[in-house]
């Protein structure tokens, strides 16, 4: 199936016609044009795309149009009749603004639930009648245990990025939240890729399922040209503030492995004339919010994140995307690069990779099957620096911090390091302070839901390795807790 048809072609309310076309759309991605049909006819569906080709309106399209065509006889406080789960506050913000923007035209009502913030206006907003939920399931689990919500009523359940759910260890989760659903639903499952322990997945939920994929599995897009700097670690600061400053980016994504590393990076470009910040799981909701809204308006330069935005972000036009680290995972390369070259934009990646990293490197070429270009930087010298004096410059830094910025929140348990703590970048700047609470210096941010939301009950070191240790996914053992 091509995308030579039209909405109308699907069969979609007249309602929903209107609203796409208010938002400039006259053709449905491949994605939007298979999935659509099949969520339509009732039955359930596995559906994979690369990121930044439609997925979102994939499944909320059909969802509006089958609720707004089911009349419930009555409709309860509380009890929504689709629930969509998401990893992360980010994407679950953008799946609500999507809800929304595509049922204005339709009086079904819905709300975002997600942690970081106070719960009592959910409460408030759950004393009425809603359609549609969108939510992350930590939060969502908070509000079953004071009853709150009430989810007998769910006609349909989405889980959205699946596999980054399972990565981020929600699988327990995600298990108590099945419990509490109706047997009789429709279930779609969305992903970027269909993983081993996605298919493991969704035997345990799905039934009978249709199938949709339109890329490959772990494949980049072609449209994004990829590019590797080698640089040592202790150079990286000053040749990514280099190539932004002389490149004349106005807006660039970077990708750290740490939220310290993150902190420290932005605090140096802003050091050096730039406009920065960054975003992480430490940071407040109303920080993360703040940063990601100046991204947008080009009031802020480079934000800097770590996995946790690499599914959560959908920017339009998003030049540029820097790894700063190579992630420990090759399909998180997928996935960060992703944010850059969506719907039929081209887009560039460059990552900048130390002697330590060329083992990942091999295995994320070995993953795209395809040889990234090594590149020299053009007018480039690096700094006198030795790799000595920028290990005692941040130790030094370090102890200047107050205990409290070291150590994270009070009364909150800290994340073990799951490897050796990789080198930060630059110090601190008054202005751009780490926030109390944030993380010790080279925690990942993959060792606590990046999300902000908690497990119900997290596995135990002796229980399972841990991800960032061996470079290895849990994925298989974690989704067979589901077909129980």
């Amino acid at each position: 199936m091509t995308t030579s048809i039209s909405f109308a072609d699907l069969g979609l309310a007249d309602s929903l016609l209107r609203a796409i076309a208010e938002t400039g759309y006259t053709a449905p991605t491949p994605i939007q044009a298979q999935a659509i049909p099949l969520v339509l006819k009732g039955g359930d569906l596995l559906a994979a795309a690369q990121t930044g080709t439609g997925k979102t309106a994939g499944f909320t399209l059909p969802i509006l149009h089958l609720l707004q065509a089911r009349k419930p006889a009555a409709r309860k406080p509380g009890a929504p009749r689709c629930l969509i789960l998401t990893p992360t506050r980010e994407l679950t913000a953008q799946v609500a603004e999507s809800v929304q923007t595509y049922g204005k035209h339709t009086r079904l009502s819905s709300m975002v639930m997600f942690g970081g913030v106070n719960i009592n206006p959910q409460i408030a907003a759950l004393k009425k009648p809603v359609d549609i939920l969108v939510a992350t399931p930590g939060r969502l689990l908070d509000h079953c245990g004071q009853k709150t919500v009430d989810l007998s009523a769910v006609e349909i359940l989405v889980l959205d990025e699946a596999d980054r759910m399972l990565d981020m260890g929600f699988i327990r989760d995600i298990r108590k939240i099945l419990a509490l659903l109706p047997k009789q639903r429709q279930n779609l499952l969305f992903s970027a890729t269909f993983s081993d322990e996605i298919r493991a997945l969704a035997h345990g939920v799905l039934n009978n399922p249709g199938e949709v994929s339109v890329t490959p599995r772990n494949t980049a897009t072609e449209l994004v040209t990829q590019t590797v700097h080698l640089v040592e670690q202790h150079h990286k600061r000053d040749l990514i503030s280099h190539i932004i400053r002389e490149s004349g980016w106005h807006q660039v994504l970077v990708f750290t492995r740490t939220k310290h590393g993150a902190n420290r990076l932005a605090e140096k470009l802003v050091k050096d004339g730039l406009t920065a910040a960054a975003i992480h799981g430490n940071k407040s909701q109303s920080a993360r919010t703040r940063a990601l809204s100046g991204f947008k308006d080009g009031s802020v330069t480079v934000l800097v994140a770590t996995d946790i935005a690499a599914r959560g972000l959908d920017i339009d036009q998003l030049p540029q995307v820097v790894n700063f680290e190579l992630p420990n995972v090759p399909e998180d390369y997928v996935h960060r690069i992703g944010r850059t070259g969506r719907a039929g934009a081209t887009g560039a990646a460059v990552s900048l990779v130390d002697s330590s990293e060329i083992k990942l490197l091999r295995d994320i070429e070995r993953l795209i099957k395809k040889t990234i270009e090594r590149k020299p930087v053009e007018g480039w010298t690096p700094p006198a620096t030795s790799a000595a004096a920028f290990e005692r410059q941040e130790r030094d830094e370090d102890n200047r911090q107050p205990r409290g910025h070291r150590n994270g929140r009070s009364g909150e348990r800290r994340a073990r390091p799951a490897a050796p703590p990789a080198r930060a970048a630059a110090g601190p700047k008054p202005g751009l302070a780490r926030p109390a609470g944030e993380a010790r210096h080279g925690v990942r941010e993959g060792e606590r839901p990046a999300s902000g939301e908690r497990p119900a009950r997290a596995e135990s070191p002796r229980q399972a390795p841990r991800r960032a240790e061996s470079g290895q996914r849990r994925g298989a053992p974690r989704a067979a807790l589901l077909s129980k």
